[in-house]
């Protein structure tokens, strides 16, 4: 089977959509879960997610984003592509194998896991199946409607086992096993789909060895950034408790799913840089597609992180109740986090992995990793959920700066200050008719008596006249992500283009039929 490359629109797109399912599985569950299994419950299947992401990061390496590059390079010789999978899937089984040992010692060593026996020897699927399912592969040749496709049927069937099976606060395990369906159930099939794309037979002449440094620089990169966006949920479960783990992970769910919207750019472009790197003539193309995911990022971080600060209580009383209240502080000091990580998704994936420098990927993981070690340690045992989260955005803003000042040459010429004014002003804009909105909101208050239905409304009529401003105001303002999609939707629908200019391409067509 040959390999049909998309562009890089429809790739966006795809992932787009398999980031908004993931967003939509959540958002459609934690409100229900939240009440059934409470602070406690939720807070148990997320301190275990936690302890289980770092054995599956274990069991990982540095493959899935070495593999992207390392077989985005090798995508047009078969026999050659089919010998880097195999190679990197030895190293694979022999990490996952290693991983689950260590896991299994832990796990009956330590009382603050044997108490949780049964969910964590569930969620640990997640080491394997994220092993075997090579999504790595797939991102490299770019076969991101077959990667979404298949996680949607699965998210579907996640969602529909909750329901059915998670009835009261006992049931946090099938929660847990609901949560690794959606997420990572999938990936069993996609062994069965790889010989489609290359030889599963052995086909000789392996080189492993010339895989080992560069995954384990990017494993340690990797590592150091899962310590300061895991350890501090890690970090409050030894020190505070497993209900103060549910508050936090109440505050940051929203900003996790919106993250993966904003970084979704980088992680379908990674593949596309690898590749242009690779050519001779390619670093302009790299440039002008660094360039735009600069103001992509910008374009979608601000408004999102301006208008949840917002209506941070609403959003957390609305989708986890009035028991999660405390949750509203932590989002507010979170969710600035939805900035850095956007811009430093850029200089990591776009510029510092494809160009091979790992070094200084490595070096500002590292620093955010110490930051949010030192600053958990200090503000959790005081501040709880609100003190981890203090520590996450001085991490991620420590590691942006990092990038920032080591590639300053380049982050000069493509992050455009200009842009950044234009999208600031449109979200004050679009903050000022929020305000207006909250004030349309309160007439209701005393029409609603239900509570989640006035909050529901408060957050659709802020939201709608916040993100309509907002973009009327960039359009006006004409910021470069927003016309680049004005136009290609108009383009799409055939009205961008003069009278004159459609006379002229439909006789060009005429041409090229006769």
């Amino acid at each position: 089977m040959g390999i049909k490359i998309h562009s890089v629109a429809y790739n966006y797109i795809m992932d787009i959509i398999l980031k908004i399912s993931s967003i939509l599985f959540p958002l459609i569950t934690f409100p229900y879960v939240s009440r059934v299994l409470l602070a406690e419950g939720t807070g148990k299947v997320a301190f275990g997610a936690s302890i289980i992401s770092y054995f599956s990061l274990l069991a990982s390496l540095g493959i899935p984003a070495y593999g992207v590059k390392v077989c985005a390079e090798s995508r047009g010789d078969r026999t050659e592509l089919s010998r880097t999978v195999q190679e990197l899937l030895i190293i694979n089984m022999v990490s996952v194998l290693f991983s689950y040992a260590a896991f299994l010692v832990l796990l009956f060593q330590l009382p603050q896991l044997s108490d949780d026996k049964g969910l964590l020897l569930i969620q640990s699927a997640d080491i394997l199946l994220s092993a075997i399912g090579v999504e790595w592969f797939y991102r490299a040749i770019e076969q991101y409607d077959y990667i979404t496709v298949r996680n949607l049927f699965f998210k579907i069937l996640a969602v529909v086992a909750m329901f059915v099976f998670v009835k009261t606060k006992e049931d946090y395990v099938i929660y847990g096993a609901t949560t690794i369906i959606g997420t990572v159930g999938s990936n069993f099939l996609n062994l069965f789909r790889l010989r489609s794309f290359i030889s599963l037979r052995p086909v000789g002449g392996y080189r492993i060895r010339r895989h080992i440094k560069p995954i384990l620089m990017l494993f340690f990169y990797t590592a150091a950034t899962m310590v300061y966006t895991n350890l501090d949920t890690v970090m409050l479960g030894f020190i505070s408790g497993k209900a103060e783990v549910g508050i936090y992970n109440a505050a940051v769910r929203l900003k996790v799913l919106l993250t993966g919207v904003v970084t979704a750019l980088g992680s379908v472009t990674l593949s596309r840089v690898s590749f242009y790197l690779s050519r001779k003539d390619g670093q302009e193309k790299a440039d002008s597609l660094i360039r735009r995911s600069f103001a992509f990022v910008l374009f979608l971080s601000f408004p999102l992180t301006v208008y949840i600060l917002l209506e941070a209580e609403a959003i957390i009383l609305f989708l986890a109740g009035s028991a999660f209240f405390r949750a509203a502080v932590a989002m507010r000091w979170i969710m600035p986090t939805l900035i850095f990580i956007g811009l430093s998704s850029v200089t990591a994936w776009q510029i510092l992995i494809p160009a091979g420098k790992n070094g200084i990927t490595l070096c500002g993981s590292l620093i955010g990793a110490g930051v949010d070690l030192l600053l958990n340690a200090a503000l959790i045992p005081r501040f709880g959920a609100a003190g981890a989260a203090i520590g996450t955005l001085a991490a991620e803003a420590c590691v942006f700066f990092f990038h920032a000042f080591a590639l300053r040459e380049l982050v000069g010429r493509t992050l455009s200050f200009r842009e950044m004014i234009k999208i600031s002003t449109g979200c004050i804009l679009a903050l000022i008719s929020a305000f207006f909105g909250r004030m349309l909101a309160s007439r209701f208050n005393a029409l609603i008596p239900d509570s989640v239905w006035y909050l529901f409304w408060e957050i659709l009529i802020t939201g709608v006249l916040f993100f309509g401003t907002y973009i009327i105001s960039i359009l006006a303002l004409k910021e470069e992500s927003a016309v680049y999609i004005a136009r290609g939707l108009f383009n799409r629908l055939g009205i961008s283009q003069s009278p004159e200019a459609m006379i002229r391409k439909k006789k060009e067509k005429e041409r090229n039929e006769r």
